[in-house]
C-alpha cells in the first residue's frame, strides 16, 4: 500500500467525510511531484490523517475515490466490490429466464466511480470514463471472470470515445476475452433483441429504460403508439406485446433503423402492425397530423453533457414536448424523458410545464419516473442521479 500522496488544504476533507467520492483539485494542498494520471494514491488531511484511497486524474476532479478505508487495490479489492454488485442484482430479482440483460456497475453508484459494465446474456461489456478505470481493465476483466464463473464467455472493452481526449491513451474497442461465436441474441423480461456493442451507442442497448418500457406496455393497448429516437426500437417491441393497433419507430441513423426492424422481426415475424423511419425527430413531428398517434415517446439522447448546455437544452426539451402536445389525439398519452445529468427533475417538469402551456392542452401528470435498480444512486452522490420521465395524459 506504498502509494503516492496527495494532501488535502485545512477542512477540505468535509466531503469525505460524508463519503462524496471525488476530491476536486481546489482542496488540494499538495501531491507527490510525479504522479502519473489514472494511479492509485493515499490521500490525507492537512493533519496528516489517512482519508481516501482513490485514482488520481488531471482535471477539475483529482481523485476518484475507491475506498474510504486504507486498502490494497488488488484483484482481491476488484472481486470485493464486483461480487457486492451482482449480490445487489440478485437480491432484486433481476437475474431471471426472462431477462439475462443488466447493469452489472454503475459507477459511484456501486462504489466504483469511472467504470460501467453492462451484461447481455453471455457478454460483459465494460467502459471506463477514466484513465484510472482504463489503465485497471485486465484486472478487472481477471475479477469479472472470478465473480461472473461460467455463465460469461464474452468480455468486450469499449472505451474509445468515454475515456478523456487529452489523456490520449490510444485505446481500442476490442474483446479482452473470448470473442468467438457470440451469441448475439439477449432477453429482457421475456423479449429478445440484438444488443450492438460493437458498432452501437454507449455498450449496446439502453438498459436504464427496462422498468419504463414494462410500463409503457400497459398503456399500450389499442392505441396508436410513435416511438422517437428509438434507437433499437425497445419501446416499440413492448408497445407490439402490449397489444398496440400500430407502432411506428423514429430515428435519425439508418442503422438503429435497421437494428429495430431486426429486434422487432425477431419478436413478432411477419406483423405488418410496425413501421420504421430513418428521419429527424422535429421534422417527422412537424409534418404528422393531429390524432394520428394516441401515445408517444419522447427518449431523446442527452441535450445538455456540461452546464454550459443547459439552457438550449431546456428551449430542446420545451419545442420538442410542444410538439407532441399539438399533435397528439385528444386522451392521448405521452412518455417523455431526460437522460441529461446536469438537468434536475424540476427544471425537466418547468420545461415540459412551459411546453403543455404553449399547445394550450389540458396535461396531467400520470406517473414520474427514474432510472432502475441496477442504476443505483449513492446515497452520498446524489450526482448519480440522471434519469428522469414523466407519463402524461392530454387531453
Amino acid at each position: 500500500m506504498n502509494y503516492k500522496e496527495i494532501k488535502l488544504k485545512p477542512k477540505k476533507e468535509e466531503s469525505l467525510k460524508r463519503f462524496h467520492p471525488w476530491i476536486f483539485s481546489g482542496a488540494v494542498q499538495q501531491k507527490d511531484n510525479d504522479l502519473i494520471e489514472g494511479e492509485v494514491v493515499n490521500v490525507y488531511t492537512a493533519g496528516n490523517d489517512f482519508i481516501a484511497v482513490g485514482h488520481y486524474q488531471i482535471g477539475s476532479i483529482e481523485v476518484r475515490v475507491l475506498s474510504f478505508e486504507q486498502e490494497e487495490i488488488n484483484l482481491n479489492f476488484w472481486k470485493k466490490r464486483l461480487n457486492s454488485a451482482l449480490e445487489l442484482r440478485k437480491s432484486i430479482g433481476l437475474l431471471s429466464s426472462e431477462n439475462n440483460s443488466y447493469r452489472l456497475v454503475h459507477g459511484e453508484g456501486d462504489l466504483l466511480p469511472g467504470l460501467i459494465i453492462d451484461v447481455y446474456a453471455e457478454t460483459a461489456v465494460i467502459q471506463s470514463h477514466s484513465v484510472g478505470m482504463h489503465e485497471s481493465r485486465m484486472m478487472i476483466c481477471e475479477a469479472l471472470k472470478a465473480v461472473m464463473g461460467d455463465t460469461l464467455k464474452n468480455i468486450y472493452y469499449k472505451s474509445e470515445t468515454t475515456l478523456p481526449y487529452k489523456a490520449d491513451l490510444g485505446a481500442e474497442n476490442e474483446y479482452l476475452f473470448g470473442g468467438k461465436d457470440v451469441s448475439e441474441i439477449a432477453l429482457e423480461n421475456g423479449l429478445k433483441f440484438y444488443p450492438d456493442w460493437v458498432k452501437g451507442q454507449k455498450t449496446g442497448f439502453f438498459v436504464d429504460q427496462r422498468d419504463n418500457r414494462a410500463l409503457l406496455e400497459k398503456y399500450s393497448k389499442d392505441r396508436k403508439v410513435l416511438n422517437m429516437f428509438c434507437y433499437t426500437g425497445g419501446f416499440s417491441f413492448y408497445a407490439m406485446r402490449g397489444g398496440a393497433k400500430l407502432v411506428h419507430s423514429v430515428d435519425s441513423s439508418a442503422k438503429a433503423v435497421a437494428l429495430t426492424n431486426k429486434n422487432v422481426e425477431i419478436n413478432f415475424p411477419d406483423d405488418n402492425r410496425h413501421e420504421a423511419f430513418a428521419e429527424d425527430a422535429f421534422k417527422f413531428l412537424g409534418n404528422i397530423k393531429p390524432n394520428d398517434y394516441d401515445l408517444i415517446i419522447l427518449d431523446p439522447p442527452a441535450f445538455a453533457k456540461h452546464r454550459g448546455a443547459i439552457k438550449n437544452a431546456l428551449q430542446g426539451y420545451k419545442r420538442l414536448n410542444a410538439a407532441a402536445f399539438e399533435k397528439i389525439a385528444s386522451g392521448g398519452i405521452v412518455f417523455t424523458f431526460s437522460c441529461s445529468q446536469v438537468i434536475s427533475k424540476e427544471m425537466f417538469r418547468l420545461a415540459v410545464f412551459s411546453a403543455a402551456a404553449i399547445s394550450g392542452r389540458k396535461v396531467r401528470i400520470l406517473d414520474q419516473l427514474n432510472q432502475p435498480a441496477d442504476h443505483p444512486i449513492n446515497i452520498y452522490h446524489p450526482e448519480g442521479e440522471y434519469l428522469k420521465g414523466l407519463v402524461l395524459y392530454v387531453e
